[in-house]
C-alpha cells in the first residue's frame, strides 16, 4: 500500500471515529431543572463518602457562603450534604482544601456532581474529588466562580441510563 493510501485511509478513520464521539462536558454547567430526591438522600445512609473540595488560588480569601452539594450515580442514587461550610472556621479559604465525611446511600460510579450557593461572598473552587467504597474516585473541575441560587456542576452519566438529573449528559469522566 502507498504512503498516501495509508494517510486516506488514516484521514477517513479519524474523520468516523469523531462523527461517533459524543462531546465532553469541559466547564461545569448550571442545572435549573435539578431536583434532590428525597427518597434517597438521606443523611443516615449505609455507605460514606469521603469528598475534599480544593479552593482555587484566584478566590475570594474566605467565604461565609452556604455551599451544598449533591452527588450520584447513572441508576438515582444520590447523596447530598445541605451544609459543608461552617462560617467559624476557615472552610474554603483560598488555595487551601477541605475534605468531609459525607455519609448516604450507597451509589455504584458517581457520574454528577452539583455544587449549590446561596450568599454575597463569592466562591471559586478548583476541584472536587470523591472517594466511595463502591466506586472508583472521582474528580470533577470546576476552575469558575460558582454563580448564586442555582446548581451548578457536571453529569458525565450515560444519556441511556435512568440518572436522577435532569440534564443531559456525555458517558467520559475524569
Amino acid at each position: 500500500m502507498s504512503i498516501k493510501a495509508v494517510h486516506y485511509l488514516l484521514c477517513f478513520a479519524c474523520i468516523y471515529v469523531l462523527s461517533h464521539a459524543e462531546p465532553i462536558i469541559s466547564q461545569p454547567q448550571s442545572f435549573a431543572s435539578f431536583k434532590i430526591n428525597n427518597n434517597t438522600t438521606q443523611n443516615e445512609g449505609s455507605c460514606v463518602y469521603t469528598v475534599t473540595i480544593s479552593t482555587s488560588c484566584s478566590s475570594i480569601s474566605a467565604t461565609r457562603d452556604h455551599i451544598s452539594l449533591a452527588f450520584g450515580d447513572a441508576y438515582g442514587n444520590q447523596v447530598y450534604a445541605p451544609r459543608l461550610d461552617d462560617p467559624w472556621s476557615s472552610t474554603f479559604e483560598r488555595c487551601s482544601a477541605d475534605s468531609f465525611r459525607v455519609k448516604g446511600p450507597c451509589t455504584h460510579q458517581i457520574c454528577y456532581v452539583y455544587l449549590y450557593r446561596t450568599g454575597r461572598d463569592g466562591w471559586k473552587p478548583d476541584t472536587v474529588k470523591i472517594f466511595g467504597y463502591y466506586s472508583k474516585p472521582v474528580t470533577f473541575y470546576f476552575r469558575t466562580f460558582l454563580p448564586g441560587g442555582i446548581w451548578y456542576g457536571f453529569s458525565y452519566c450515560s444519556s441511556a441510563s435512568s440518572s436522577s438529573s435532569s440534564s443531559s449528559s456525555s458517558s467520559a469522566s475524569k
